[in-house]
């Protein structure tokens, strides 16, 4: 972290002259709680110790001028809607930048230089930590930090729907301004509302294995998984399977194909796996967390089918060491799984994953231990 920031705080004063303001927001995880937030359920998120970190400063000027470590390339913009810059990364920060003036918030041209250290592809949310440090940034420097949080995350959401292209949920951008050190959120996807619960793994480790594969599918396989839920939650007269159990789901099973039914089942089953991870945090047991999450794996790729064989593999390796918990992480079909590990068996467990993995497959995953830390927020003034 201290190197990225001296890093920016150096290239910001070559391009820019005097310093501006640090601010920051975090990649996420999500524990437990997947395919579960279109059908009304709960997630389970927290933010992760990586990070989108930029440097901003008032440029009064009526366009944005901003330049990306990562990437080498420097964007500049206007303010209007006919401004939209063509590089992708620079969309989002244009679109955070539209989204709060349709809000009525103000919004003036500024100069930025930005990095992070939050893995790319990898399935934690380097886009929505992107724009809720942007966000974050201009509530705090131009609206007196005026605009609430949740609008905040709900401006990051709104970019990827309008700039990007891409129609997510609140999860991400929710996980990255609202994550608390120590604690993951449990966020009702039909009510907004979320409680924080303690997340102190005394003992254990959280590790991200990236498989490094995505299977590109055709014909929109997350789509067909969602009408599959829509249909059956239609024939059971629920607007969303949040309100359906496995009694009403058994007693129309005759009437249904076995795809629908194994898919209903899957997020019946991830509903009642969320509270009960709640449960088990709060009484501190971190075994059972790990059941749940293995008993989620075996759901999502059964059930719901979105896992693969390279995931399908390091969750196998994980149980066959001893490991406390493993899961897909993330839509499927390739990205992470993520394990709860014993600080003993920490070492041996990603020496073996690395080795068995290359072994099959030809290469190596990469290895992210991360620990649940805060969300966005201002750093210092720059020196």
């Amino acid at each position: 972290m201290e190197s990225m920031k001296a890093k920016i705080q150096k290239i910001f004063k070559e391009r820019f002259g005097e310093p501006g303001t640090l601010y920051a927001s975090a990649g996420r995880i999500n524990l437990i709680g997947e395919h579960t937030d279109y059908n009304g359920g709960f997630v389970f998120p927290g933010a992760i110790d990586k990070v989108i970190m930029a440097e901003i400063k008032p440029n009064g000027l009526d366009k944005v001028r901003v330049y990306s470590i990562d990437i080498n390339e420097y964007a500049e913009f206007g303010l209007k809607e006919e401004d939209a810059p063509s590089q992708s990364w620079a969309r989002y920060i244009f679109g955070i930048c539209r989204e709060i003036q349709k809000r009525g918030g103000t919004v003036k041209g500024f100069d930025a230089v930005f990095a992070g250290n939050v893995p790319l592809g990898a399935g934690l949310s380097s886009s929505a930590a992107l724009e809720s440090c942007f966000a974050f940034a201009l509530n705090d420097l131009y609206n007196s930090n005026s605009i609430d949080k949740f609008e905040l995350a709900k401006i990051g959401q709104s970019t990827e729907h309008n700039y990007c292209g891409v129609n997510c949920g609140i999860m991400d951008q929710f996980a990255s301004v609202f994550g608390r050190k120590g604690n993951l959120m449990r966020l009702d996807c039909r009510s907004m509302e979320y409680e924080y619960f303690p997340f102190n793994p005394e003992g254990y480790k959280l590790v991200l294995v990236d498989s490094r594969v995505k299977h590109e599918l055709k014909d929109s396989p997350y789509n067909k998984r969602r009408e599959s839920c829509e249909r059956v939650a239609k024939m059971l007269g629920v607007e969303t399977l949040r309100d359906a159990t496995m009694e009403n789901l058994n007693a129309i099973k005759g009437e249904i194909t076995a795809e629908d039914y194994f898919r209903a089942k899957f997020v019946i089953e991830e509903k009642q796996r969320v509270l009960d991870v709640c449960d088990a945090l709060n009484a501190g047991d971190y075994e059972t967390v790990g059941k749940k999450m293995y008993e989620t794996h075996e759901g999502l790729s059964k059930d719901y089918e979105v896992s693969c064989e390279e995931l399908d593999f390091l969750n196998d390796v994980a149980k066959t060491l001893g490991v406390t918990g493993s899961r897909i992480m993330g839509g499927g079909f390739g990205g992470c799984t993520i394990n709860l590990v014993k600080n003993d068996l920490h070492d041996d467990f990603i020496e073996v994953a690395v080795r068995k993995f290359n072994e099959k497959y030809g290469h190596e995953p990469k290895i992210y231990d991360v620990v649940i830390s805060d969300g966005a927020r201002k750093i210092e003034e720059a020196e």
